[in-house]
């Protein structure tokens, strides 16, 4: 497994963007395919993002598309969310998620992952 930690998250107003980092330790970081994924307050967790383990194929859930950019950086074992457009309902805690290589489309559920970071709390005023 690789340990996982986020940072970047923050108070936003809406409209505004934040960037979060996920940092990897261990030798291992582009043997695994990674997500981001968020919760809300009282709501389930929810697919956010996915990149392969070269960073060349990503995969984004139809509620961030076009606004959340994910990213690595191999040489750096650091994974990115960009997230630009943010509204009030982007309100969740974050967390970076790492997991063996499958197809990006079947890597939506947490299940699929098998390393987890804290999470990172973003809110977005209105």
């Amino acid at each position: 497994q690789v340990q996982l930690i986020e940072t970047g998250g923050g108070l936003v107003q809406a409209g505004g963007s934040l960037r979060l980092s996920c940092a990897a330790s261990g030798r291992t970081f582009s043997s695994y395919v990674m997500g981001w994924f968020r919760q809300a307050p009282g709501k389930k967790r929810e697919f956010v993002a996915a990149i392969s383990r070269n960073g060349a194929v990503t995969y984004y859930a139809d509620s961030v598309k076009g606004r959340f950019t994910i990213s690595r950086d191999n040489a750096k074992n650091t994974m990115y969310l960009q997230m630009n457009s943010l509204k009030p309902e982007d309100t969740a805690v974050y967390y970076c998620a790492a997991g063996l290589p499958r197809p990006l489309p079947t890597m939506t559920t947490g299940d699929r992952y098998d390393s987890w970071g804290q999470g990172t709390q973003v809110t977005v005023s209105s």
